[in-house]
């Protein structure tokens, strides 16, 4: 590991107890700064109220305004998310009332970049809506450090995974995380050594400045979360980005083949950054059994970028309104 990741895994890595709410709470009223709160969303009736009436309770009442807004974008559900997400508190915006200029492409950080749109907040910070057991100290941890230290502007989420394969015991605190593990971590300390420090550089909690995420570029699918964070790096430099430990993280595994297509887009997400005149085949081919035997299917790889917001003509005039 460099050097300069060992300093900083010293001076920007903590833990969410490091920082009590009457802390944060004081230093967002010295600041003045907004903090919004945004769970995209594709069909997570199961668990999204449960995050949504999590964060109203604990970090959205009179006595804890640490949240000002608390946003759903539904990415086109077709199970009840939409409806239980507004009857646990949350304002909930459909992805495709956003932009109508530009019709949307599915991925979730199609949804990421159209949140920007829809919110207000100084401080964004993103939760993905499939947690289970959520705690709200996924949300005041990663903003924390924006409140309280002026030269953060960008902060992950790290935590334990384990990895439940039905409900069987055996997937330890370090087993989750296999896209992390063997993709994300070989090309970030490969490419980017850098980053080598960042526990859970996949994760879906993070925070960051809105006047970061404006001039960063958006991967439209699987690879927003190692974009944005190969991208702040470059704009804003190591010593602006953290990490706060909040725990365990308790989710949906995927199967297999939707790991495959992640690792595609997030290998395809890297690619473009290293080179971009050199590109492979954005397609990827996988096998499952049919009656006759294996049968490839073939899917296309992420390869859409959104540019970055502060260049969308709708969004420089929604904040001078």
């Amino acid at each position: 590991m460099l050097e300069e990741v060992e300093r900083w895994l010293g001076r920007r890595s903590w833990s969410a107890t490091d920082r009590p709410l009457t802390q944060l709470l004081e230093a967002k009223r010295l600041s003045g700064r907004t903090v919004s709160v945004v769970l995209p969303a594709l069909d997570e009736e199961a668990t999204v109220g449960t995050i949504v009436a999590a964060v109203r309770a604990a970090l959205m009442t009179e006595e804890v305004p640490l949240v000002d807004e608390l946003v759903v974008l539904d990415s086109g559900s077709t199970d009840r998310t939409a409806e239980v997400a507004a009857a646990a508190g949350a304002r909930v915006v459909a992805r495709d009332s956003i932009l109508p200029r530009l019709p949307a492409v599915p991925g979730k950080g199609e949804v990421l970049w159209r949140s920007l749109l829809v919110t207000r907040g100084d401080i964004v910070c993103f939760v993905d809506a499939d947690l289970r057991e959520f705690s709200p100290t996924f949300v005041s941890g990663i903003v924390g450090p924006l409140l309280t230290d002026p030269d953060v502007q960008f902060v992950k989420a790290m935590y334990d995974r384990p990895l439940e394969t039905g409900g069987a015991p055996g997937g330890g605190p370090g087993q989750g995380g296999r896209v992390t593990e063997l993709v994300a971590r070989p090309l970030l300390n490969l490419h980017w050594p850098q980053l080598a420090g960042f526990v859970q550089p996949l994760g879906g909690e993070y925070a960051a400045r809105r006047s970061l995420l404006e001039r960063l570029p958006f991967p439209v699918g699987y690879g927003v979360e190692l974009g944005l964070l190969v991208d702040a790096l470059h704009t804003v430099g190591l010593d602006a980005l953290a990490q706060v430990d909040v725990g365990v993280r308790k989710h949906r595994h995927q199967d297999g083949q939707a790991l495959g297509r992640m690792a595609a887009a997030i290998y395809r997400t890297a690619q473009l950054r290293l080179a971009r005149g050199h590109l492979v085949r954005p397609r990827l081919t996988q096998f499952v059994r049919g009656e006759n035997g294996f049968v490839p299917r073939t899917s296309d790889v992420d390869t859409e970028e959104r540019p970055p917001m502060a260049d969308v003509p709708e969004y420089t005039a929604s904040r001078a309104a």
